[in-house]
């Protein structure tokens, strides 16, 4: 079925496991996990696509979607509830040929072929699901546009020390990209893929279609779509990105990004009144902080009531604090509830959890994030 043509649709894959975040991504997928007191990961990449007018996105799910569906709906928060265009959850699908799950990311844009050419875009942009950064991608497109290439690579400076964990990006003096490497144990340059890309539709069409042919083929954009483009002389640009951005794939990492927010020079700035971060907003009535309680460079949020002392702490919607408790440097996901005289330090709990009377939280070392579940 044909629709109204677009310049660029969005593809955001999304079906992440997200196993090394341990116990949070059991039951959902890394996208939905909860971040910053009242968002999930995936409401960024979701917020940048509202905010730099794109309006039509499928969202690639896989791994436990059910909650994640939920989340997103038909994309009222992030004003994608449109008639044509708007959200599309769209996951694997039995065919003529069985069933059976997607393959790698690039074949997971291959399996959706018939989505992106009812648009008939001239663009699509590929992205990650589960990073947390504030970027308008209109930019990008311009400067792709400008540089007449046939794709463009968002990239970011990382320490040299975790280029490792990477795919990077080799580049000339006019940021061409002439060599990809992924995950090098010693990289030539520290300019990090972040899993952004847009791609001119019809090269990235042909590219797909004979990569699904290729028996070998990890089915991959940075080990097999991207060096092949490379290897084949196709124009393809780096595109710098100087703010914020984190790879929340870690228990530390979450814990880490969670408490970036509450630093004073805070780069990321969720009060931007001009780049807004939207979510599906549970109702609750407003926090309650007790003649006992005492909070200090905290976010609290909807129905949280404080009788304990809070301190450098992330605290999501419906959050007690039992009295003489003390919270100090840690993640409390939605609706735990925290007992009297308990210590907890350097801890992510997750969401629900009930913390009995007197317990203490806190790591062995200064590097532990403990990690609490019911």
């Amino acid at each position: 079925m044909s629709r109204e043509k677009k310049e660029i649709i969005a593809m955001l894959l999304a079906g992440g496991q997200g196993s090394r975040l341990n116990m949070l991504t059991e039951k959902i997928a890394k996208p939905a996990v909860p971040f910053g007191g009242k968002y999930r990961i995936i409401d960024f990449t979701l917020s940048n696509c509202s905010n730099s007018g794109i309006n039509t996105i499928g969202v690639l799910t896989q791994y436990r979607p059910l909650e994640l569906n939920n989340h997103i709906g038909i994309g009222t928060p992030w004003d994608l509830d449109r008639k044509d265009g708007g959200v599309t959850i769209l996951a694997p699908f039995m065919g003529a040929e069985g069933g059976r799950w997607f393959r790698g990311t690039a074949n997971a844009i291959f399996e959706n072929f018939h989505f992106i050419e009812q648009y008939d875009p001239e663009y699509v942009l590929i992205l990650s699901g589960d990073h947390i950064y504030k970027m308008d991608y209109s930019l990008m497109l311009d400067y792709h546009k400008e540089k007449s290439a046939e794709a463009t690579i968002a990239v970011i400076n990382v320490p040299w020390e975790e280029t490792h964990k990477f795919g990077i990006m080799n580049i000339d003096v006019e940021g061409k990209i002439i060599e990809f490497e992924e995950k090098p144990k010693k990289a030539k340059s520290n300019l990090a893929s972040m899993g952004i890309y847009i791609f001119n539709w019809k090269t990235l069409k042909k590219y797909l279609m004979e990569d699904e042919l290729d028996k070998k083929s990890h089915h991959d954009f940075g080990k097999n779509i991207i060096p092949n483009m490379l290897k084949n002389g196709r124009t393809i640009y780096s595109y710098v990105f100087k703010g914020y951005w984190k790879d929340v794939g870690e228990v530390k990492s979450l814990w880490e990004s969670n408490m970036d927010l509450l630093k004073e020079d805070d780069t990321l700035n969720l009060y931007d009144p001009n780049w807004k971060i939207y979510s599906r907003n549970p109702v609750r009535p407003p926090h309650y902080i007790s003649t006992t309680g005492k909070v200090k460079s905290s976010l609290l949020n909807e129905g949280c009531i404080i009788y304990g002392e809070v301190n450098n702490c992330v605290l999501f919607p419906g959050v007690v604090v039992g009295e003489n408790s003390i919270i100090v440097d840690s993640v409390i996901m939605p609706g735990v509830k925290i007992g009297e005289n308990v210590s907890i330090r350097k801890s992510i709990i997750m969401s629900n959890v009930i913390i009995p009377t007197g317990t203490v939280i806190e790591g062995k070392d200064d590097n532990e994030i403990t990690l609490v579940n019911q």
